[in-house]
């Protein structure tokens, strides 16, 4: 299996540094290839701007979503967005790990996926018609492969819960989880979750851990979370609301757009 890892922390000493490297040790151990992308370490651009483009001519308004069509369309990226891509197109699993701040990942890691999935490369693709709204939400470009959030959090669990102060997780994680990587067709694989982390020892570590790694060595059965396809039926064409009786009794919010 081939792995990429996008690793967003800034201290390779803290719990999510230790996890990220025993799990490398732990892939290659069992003869998988990885590759790790390390955003910090490589003070990679999280800023969109007209240095993106490297077709851009100066004074023109920059118009983002067409100029990174224009660039994508004519080969004008940077050299690291294509080093990127080149990654995702070669793996086949792919690991997004990172600290929860703010009820959101780091920006760093948001600022890579803004300038990573470029129009016409993970968005802004596909026939658009009466019956199809383009390829995203179950197709795309990463159709075929699989996706994983390890993510660290600092409240407990019970914060976490469906009567939780901060709400549910999967709720907090459904922008990620459902609208960044289901979007261009990744198949997403329940996040894995190790909470109060500021207060973990040893055996919480481990714990945790084993547990990751169990995942990965029988990622083959893991069952994806069942995000509903777009253009296969359960969706309104012409509104892409979610067609009126497919949730279940009393459903509602993100909870629709999963088949139970």
């Amino acid at each position: 299996m081939k792995v990429f890892i996008v690793f967003a922390h800034p201290e390779l000493k803290s719990f999510n540094g230790s996890f990220m490297k025993a799990t490398v040790e732990h892939l290659e151990k069992k003869g998988h290839e990885v590759r790790v992308s390390d955003l910090y370490r490589e003070h990679f651009k999280c800023v969109v701007d007209e240095k993106d483009f490297l077709n851009f001519k100066d004074g023109d308004r920059l118009k983002v979503a067409f100029q990174s069509y224009l660039a994508n369309s004519e080969g004008k990226l940077t050299e690291d967005v294509y080093r990127t891509q080149a990654n995702l197109a070669w793996a086949d699993l792919v690991i997004f790990q990172f600290p929860l701040w703010w009820y959101t990942m780091p920006a760093i890691l948001k600022g890579w996926f803004e300038r990573v999935y470029t129009c016409g490369y993970a968005y802004g693709v596909g026939v658009h018609d009466e019956t199809h709204y383009g390829d995203r939400f179950g197709e795309g470009v990463m159709e075929g492969k699989k996706a994983i959030l390890a993510v660290t959090v600092g409240g407990s669990k019970t914060h976490y819960s469906p009567r939780g102060i901060n709400g549910p997780i999967d709720h907090i994680l459904f922008p990620i989880t459902h609208n960044i990587l289901y979007y261009p067709g990744f198949t997403v694989l329940p996040s894995h979750i190790t909470y109060e982390t500021d207060k973990a020892g040893d055996k919480e570590f481990n714990d945790s851990l084993n547990a990751f790694l169990n995942t990965l060595d029988n990622i083959d059965t893991v069952v994806p979370i069942a995000f509903r396809r777009q253009n296969f039926g359960d969706y309104e064409m012409s509104s892409l609301q979610l067609k009126e009786g497919l949730e279940q009794p009393n459903e509602t919010g993100f909870d629709i757009h999963i088949k139970k």
